[in-house]
């Protein structure tokens, strides 16, 4: 059996459930086979001997039919019914023919008895001579000629026609002979594929059953070991010898077992060496975080100061840009105000500008009205010309053009007066204009200086703006290092607190190790316990007092609301003895 051990499992069941899968398989294709052949033999029974027998049969019965109906033919009188006869004999001959060329077609396919040819040979001889001897019988039975008839049938009928009926007989025996011999060959071969079904049956039984109790003997035996093993493993005895023979997964198995054990030895001699390490550099952990807790405190106390002196400058430019913020707005109302005096400004030249063009309409139209009042003259000069030349007829009209004249010297003298008052109007108008618009040109620097300043008071106040919310940042940065700093001084202190808990379990783990037993070493005794770093948590400093600052009541308030995070509760290491846990002792 251990040559099974070098091959894998999987090899083995494959090999066994293959082997007996084959003779499963021999023995279905044995059955199939053998089952093939009974239907062979059952077939040629079916389909070709009784077959045949029956068309021989059939044969002998139309044979007979005939000869009955040529005997009637020869006995009766009566045409009719000798017609009706003779009707009939034809007909028999036909289902004589029929069966004749079946028999034939069968008797021509391959694999047919040579006897069975031979005789039917003999048939259709014996047919070839009786039938016309029958014809004659039925002519002479026709034309009434009785007496020869008989003669016919007496001596040359009835002999070949009773050797024709003997010969389809014979056939028809032998038939069903061949029918009794296929059936005996179909039995034949039934017993020989029962027997042979009967003993693969037994073969594979008998091969199977061996080769599962090999199989399983192969794969019990090292799984047994394996699990004695570990048994002796999980009660700390390291010193089992593992013997690994074979290349299947049972031996892959005993080897791992076997190098787990080996590192098992190598892990708990290590970790007896490292333990007193590992307690001595616990104890400086535990002191180096009482010192880095001091520190950490003490930088926590000065970030406090820090903060309150961040708040304190947060708190004067905050001031300085609400300043910044009132001053733009005045210079934002300046330049508003200025800029309405330049629109008032530019109204007001505008309209010095229409006036002027006024007065200049108004002086072109008195000098129309001169020009009226000079052609008024002339023509009133005219008429009193007219009236002169006219005597007597004309010293009215000459009184009328001495007024008109008149008229018209006063209209030309008030038109120059008008003129020379509106040229001088127009002359201070135009002086007004350009001391409006010298005076718009004026408005217009001064709203650009305002919105000049607006812009750099603008500037100023986004600036402090950015400088205020940078020095929050920076305050609440610092507020946020603080704590921090506060949190890692509690940490700092459950850190200390873990490192006297290592060092506690560090004794814990010596005495979880020695229990493990290994070769050629004592176990080593329960260690005692090392003195744990003893320290006093000191209470979290009070953040320093800070100076009020203007303006800073609000941040003051929040800063004094914030609460230093206590030290949290320090997560006591629920890790038990491990000389007390059975987890571990099973491991």
């Amino acid at each position: 059996m251990n040559f099974l051990k070098n091959f894998k499992l999987g090899t083995r069941l494959a090999t066994g459930f293959g082997a007996v899968l084959s003779l499963l398989v021999l023995v279905g294709l044995l059955g199939i086979h053998s089952m093939g052949q009974v239907q062979s033999r059952l077939e040629d029974i079916a389909n070709v001997h009784n077959k045949a027998a029956s068309l021989a049969v059939a044969m002998r019965i139309a044979v007979n039919q005939v000869a009955i109906a040529s005997r009637d033919i020869v006995l009766l009188e009566d045409q009719a019914q000798m017609q009706e006869v003779d009707a009939a004999l034809i007909k028999s001959r036909a289902h004589y023919d029929a069966a004749e060329q079946e028999l034939a077609r069968m008797l021509a396919m391959p694999g047919a008895a040579q006897e069975s040819k031979d005789l039917f040979s003999r048939i259709l001889a014996m047919k070839a001579t009786t039938r016309p001897l029958i014809d004659k019988l039925v002519a002479l039975g026709l034309e009434n000629k009785n007496a020869e008839a008989v003669q016919v049938l007496s001596r040359e009928v009835t002999g070949p026609q009773k050797t024709w009926l003997l010969a389809l007989g014979e056939f028809a025996a032998q038939q069903e002979q061949q029918t009794l011999a296929a059936t005996k060959e179909a039995e034949a071969a039934y017993a020989s594929a029962r027997a042979w079904v009967f003993v693969l049956c037994c073969i594979g039984l008998a091969f199977g059953i061996a080769a599962a109790w090999l199989i399983t003997l192969s794969i019990t035996r090292p799984i047994a070991r394996a699990v004695e093993v570990a048994e002796t493993v999980s009660a700390g005895d390291l010193t089992s010898q593992i013997e690994v023979t074979g290349k299947d997964e049972t031996s892959r198995l005993l080897a791992a077992l076997q190098a787990m054990n080996q590192s098992l030895v190598r892990v708990v001699g290590t970790v007896r060496a490292s333990s007193d390490n590992i307690a001595t550099g616990a104890t400086q952990i535990a002191a180096g975080n009482a010192d880095l807790s001091q520190r950490t405190e003490e930088q926590a106390a000065n970030l406090q100061q820090t903060a309150a002196s961040m708040e304190e400058l947060t708190s004067t430019v905050q001031s300085n840009s609400e300043t910044a913020r009132q001053a733009t707005q005045l210079a934002a109302s300046a330049s508003a105000v200025a800029k309405q005096g330049g629109v008032v400004v530019g109204q007001v030249v505008s309209t010095m500008q229409a006036i002027t063009e006024s007065s200049k309409k108004i002086s072109d139209i008195i000098g129309v009205v001169d020009g009226i009042a000079f052609q008024t003259n002339i023509l009133a000069l005219n008429a009193a010309v007219e009236a002169a030349r006219a005597g007597e007829q004309g010293r009215g009209f000459a009184v009328v053009a001495s007024e008109v004249r008149s008229l018209a010297g006063r209209s030309a003298e008030a038109a120059k007066e008008i003129k020379q008052l509106i040229g001088a109007s127009v002359e201070k108008v135009e002086t007004g204009s350009r001391l409006v618009a010298d005076a718009g040109a004026t408005m217009g620097d001064i709203v650009g200086q305002v919105q000049r300043v607006a812009d750099l008071i603008g500037e100023i106040s986004a600036a402090t703006g950015e400088q205020t919310q940078g020095i929050s940042q920076i305050s609440d940065a610092v507020m946020q290092l603080d704590q921090v700093t506060q949190q890692n001084a509690a940490l700092v202190e459950e850190s200390a607190a873990a490192a006297d808990s290592l060092n506690q379990q560090t004794v814990h783990l010596v005495e979880a190790v020695s229990v493990f037993k290994l070769a050629n070493v004592a176990a080593v005794p329960t260690a005692a316990s090392a003195p744990a770093v003893e320290r006093t948590a000191p209470a979290p400093r009070s953040p320093a007092p800070r100076p009020a600052a203007p303006g800073a009541a609000r941040k003051a308030t929040a800063l004094q609301a914030a609460k230093r995070p206590a030290a949290a509760a320090r997560p006591e290491l629920a890790m038990a003895s491990a000389g007390t846990d059975p987890g571990w002792e099973a491991f």
